[in-house]
């Protein structure tokens, strides 16, 4: 069976707020951990995770199925150690959208399109 890689110390959550929380404040490309990131980043966090919900497959090395609830949690962690960061960037907004986006029943074609709405 296949088994979904502990996700909760990987950089996978936190590149995905980072860049979203710039994206919103209105920069489509930014520097993180010594790379320049764009939505295709944010996006691939995004898909995957969605999938890992939706999926019997999306089971965790410990045995537990990646759900909802899970992502949710680490979301809120996350946003919390990047705000303690000092950092402006608005981490809830994007926390809220990306969560949306990968726990939504219907996969969005792209993580940015429902943003547009927001403007």
């Amino acid at each position: 069976m296949f088994r979904v890689e502990s996700f909760t110390k990987s950089f996978q959550f936190s590149v995905a707020l980072q860049y979203l929380a710039a994206w919103l404040s209105g920069t489509g490309c930014v520097p993180i951990n010594n790379l320049m990131e764009d939505a295709a980043t944010a996006e691939i966090s995004r898909s995957q995770l969605w999938q890992w919900i939706h999926s019997p497959l999306g089971v965790l090395t410990d045995g537990r199925k990646v759900t909802a609830e899970i992502v949710e949690g680490i979301v809120k962690e996350e946003v919390a150690r990047l705000t303690a960061s000092g950092s402006k960037l608005p981490y809830d907004k994007a926390a809220q959208e990306f969560t949306k986006v990968a726990v939504d029943n219907n996969f969005e074609e792209f993580l940015t399109t429902p943003l547009y709405e927001t403007f």
